[in-house]
């Protein structure tokens, strides 16, 4: 798996640039901002008497404290369209792996999500044409260590990637799409520790 590694390494390089150019750009935006507000301020404080001064002291901690939480939602927003871009490649790179590492993680997620019951295994119609030489039985030696058994469905499957199974009319979606969905906050935390650490 190290050509996967090499992949998840560039996916992380290219988001830490794509992190720091857009962390650049709010904190510019968030600064301009509170600049603003500053000044403002500073010529409402000048144009009253004593009272005015109180008042615009309040107004001023006020504007500061909006334009820090607009700086602070800006840079929020950032990273996580960062973050989803990131996983978002991710998703890409491996939907687009070669042949011989793409059937590599599909056996890898087989042996996750294989059941000790009689079931199907489904494709889709792109991976139905492109199945190595010897997967089916491949796919039943895995289901036969985990004390059950799959058979290869012949009718491709409406998915993009990875597979489906049906155990007793239950579907378990092993899709890229559908995987990814179920670690969503987990691949974010681990993506959000890696660039913004």
């Amino acid at each position: 798996m190290t050509g996967l590694d090499k992949m998840i390494g560039q996916i992380q390089e290219e988001a830490k640039a794509e992190a720091e150019s857009r962390l650049a750009a709010a904190r510019e935006e968030a600064e301009k901002i509170a600049a603003q507000a500053e000044a403002e301020c500073e010529a409402l404080g000048e144009a009253f008497e004593s009272q005015a001064e109180e008042d615009a002291a309040r107004y001023l901690e006020r504007a500061r404290s909006s334009a820090d939480m607009k700086r602070r939602m800006i840079l929020l927003q950032a990273k996580q369209e960062v973050v989803a871009g990131v996983l978002e490649k991710a998703y890409e790179k491996l939907d687009g792996l070669e042949d011989r590492a793409y059937f590599d993680l599909l056996r890898q997620l087989l042996h996750r999500y294989a059941q000790p019951m009689d079931g199907e295994i489904c494709f889709s119609e792109r991976d139905l044409k492109r199945l190595p030489a010897g997967f089916e039985k491949e796919i039943g030696k895995i289901a036969s260590e985990h004390k059950g058994s799959l058979r290869l469905k012949t009718e491709a499957a409406p998915i993009e990637n990875g597979f489906l199974l049906i155990y007793g009319g239950i579907e378990e979606n092993c899709t890229f799409r559908a995987l990814f969905a179920s670690q969503k906050e987990t691949l974010q935390d681990m993506a959000a520790r890696q660039l913004f650490s």
